[in-house]
């Protein structure tokens, strides 16, 4: 098939590129700027566009079957916020709109577990673990604002468009390797708390991006794509007694067993992490 993938010079987006040559596809990259010389394969096309310019993105992306949009401020942090929010909400909707005005069917877009509100608000907010889907947003940052609203926009797409399959994929700090996650992890344990001990393993993200392409479901859904285990040797069960005692645990989670659910991107994705 024919796939772009915005945001293809960045850490998830050069594992994408790679897979999807790997699968046999024709691939461009479309980002700010190129990928370092050697990091992806020589076949992806690449188009350097600003992706909050509409028509720049029509263009982009016009005869192409398969988006996977990964561009995006990926935190709060080195910008303004009205920046951070308005450059992630114009870029997802012009992804989500030009697709659909070039009848592309399958789109995959970075979303975060931040969309519910997590890492960057003062304190998060849990009704109860593990997480899932059915979980309410309690966002108060530009960032995780802005992955709420792409999710939103994924569900007025697909109302409108209604032979789309539209996947919000909701990573959370893609790393290499987990020994990097856990070496990191020991460093700023308040905001690992935060973030419920959660990682993703680069090659992980890539492989849920690529299950749009073999999605069966019609519309837009909204997917944790995490670790099914934390950072943390100790025991998850002894971290919620630390730092949420007061939140509900709606089932037992042995060990190290991760605080997000992620059974529901196994059922309509087949990933795994």
């Amino acid at each position: 098939m024919r796939i772009a993938v915005t945001g293809g010079s960045g850490s998830v987006g050069k594992h994408v590129l790679r897979m999807a040559v790997e699968q046999g596809h024709t691939v461009r990259n479309i980002d700010r700027v190129a990928p370092p010389a050697g990091s992806v394969p020589d076949s992806v096309d690449f188009v350097s566009a600003e992706l909050s310019d509409y028509q720049a993105f029509y263009d982009a992306i016009n005869g192409y079957e398969v988006l996977i949009h990964l561009a995006a401020i990926p935190a709060p942090r080195g910008h303004p916020d009205h920046v951070v929010h308005n450059n992630n909400v114009t870029s997802s909707y012009n992804a989500l709109l030009a697709a659909a005005n070039c009848g592309i069917k399958r789109v995959a877009q970075a979303s975060s577990i931040n969309a519910i509100g997590a890492v960057y608000s003062r304190w998060p907010t849990y009704d109860y673990l593990p997480v899932n889907e059915l979980h309410p947003t309690y966002s108060e940052d530009p960032y995780s604002l802005s992955k709420w609203i792409c999710e939103l926009q994924g569900d007025s797409i697909a109302r409108r468009y209604e032979d789309m399959t539209i996947a919000s994929l909701r990573f959370h700090w893609v790393v290499e390797d987990l020994a990097l996650a856990q070496e990191r992890a020991n460093k700023n344990f308040d905001m690992n708390a935060k973030q419920l001990w959660a990682y993703t393993l680069g090659e992980s993200a890539a492989r849920a991006c690529m299950a749009i392409v073999d999605a069966q479901y019609i519309g837009h859904e909204a997917f944790y794509i995490v670790s099914p285990t934390t950072v943390m040797a100790e025991s998850t069960s002894d971290l919620i007694a630390q730092w949420f005692p007061q939140v509900k645990v709606t089932k037992e989670l042995a060990h190290n067993e991760g605080m997000y659910d992620c059974t529901k991107a196994q059922r309509l994705l087949g990933w795994t992490h």
